[in-house]
């Protein structure tokens, strides 16, 4: 990989993992479910003008959108306005990977190897040492066993969608752009219909006629930053290098988070949380290159 496209890869971390600080501070504005309706609405709009639509069959478009889209963030936004801290939530929902290993196991009969289920029991371990310092009160960031449900809940709707998008992509070639965009049209109605529900026509119209600067930024950076700048070049690299030179590096974007979350929002760790954060990392590690190194042994020995 070039020097240009490494630091472009580094952009985009940096970008994800900032995301995270940014919905804690959208949310303090706006009901979770309009922010949210918000900013698929911006990424839809006006980009499916000038973006063609992706040749699937709608059935899968709507699933692809209510899993990826609606499920993840509609779970993410919660856990966050409720009190889920946007650093361990940046990392919590990593738990995505080894869902998504899980689900392909039993739907596509795609076979796990060692390190994948050493690094989901490694990680399994930290997510529990999280959930118990919640519980036990061995916290000061304010993680609950429902933030915490509720994170891994948005893992696994990012799960779904991951194994929509392969099945999408089985017999057909999609442009990453295209399907981010349309399928952002999906959420929308259901985002808008659940603030509607729960939070009420006046918190609606109050958020929205007194909606501050620092919400409409978030929501730029939400939809423009994070979403189609992001996705945009996170494609690009995918489709130029081998998928193992790239997809490694989201590794980074908790610790980005983590680390922003500590910069701007002042988030702290007691210490079970960072013992928990560190078992989840060194659970996405063996996942990632657990397979790799076993092997370069095996050949030299």
């Amino acid at each position: 990989m070039s020097v240009k496209d490494m630091l472009l890869a580094l952009c985009v971390v940096v970008a994800w993992g900032v995301n995270f600080v940014v919905i804690k501070l959208g949310l303090q504005g706006m009901p979770p479910f309009l922010l949210a309706g918000l900013r698929f609405t911006l990424v839809a709009f006006p980009a499916i003008f000038f973006v063609q639509r992706p040749t699937i069959p709608l059935r899968w478009l709507v699933v692809y959108g209510m899993t990826i889209s609606f499920g993840q963030f509609a779970f993410l936004f919660l856990a966050i306005k409720l009190g889920m801290p946007a650093g361990l939530a940046s990392l919590v929902l990593q738990a995505q990977a080894f869902f998504t290993l899980l689900l392909g196991a039993l739907l596509l009969a795609e076979k796990l190897r060692w390190n994948h289920i050493a690094g989901i029991l490694v990680a399994t371990l930290g997510m529990f040492m999280l959930a118990t310092a919640g519980m036990e009160g061995q916290t000061t960031a304010g993680i609950t066993l429902t933030t915490m449900m509720l994170t891994l809940a948005a893992a696994l709707s990012w799960a779904l969608g991951n194994i929509t998008n392969k099945i999408i992509l089985r017999n057909r070639k999609v442009p990453v752009m295209s399907l981010v965009v349309w399928s952002a049209l999906v959420p929308i109605g259901p985002f808008f219909a659940c603030s509607w529900w729960f939070d009420g026509q006046s918190a609606i119209v109050t958020s929205l006629l007194e909606i501050s600067l620092q919400t409409v930024l978030a929501l730029v950076y939400l939809a423009f930053v994070a979403t189609i700048v992001g996705y945009a070049i996170w494609g690009n690299l995918l489709s130029r290098y081998e998928t193992w030179r790239v997809a490694p590096l989201s590794l980074l974007v908790p610790v980005v988070g983590i680390l922003s979350a500590a910069l701007i929002l002042d988030e702290t760790l007691s210490a079970q949380e960072i013992l928990g954060a560190s078992v989840i990392i060194f659970g996405l590690l063996v996942n990632v290159f657990g397979g790799m190194v076993s092997q370069r042994f095996l050949v030299r020995t």
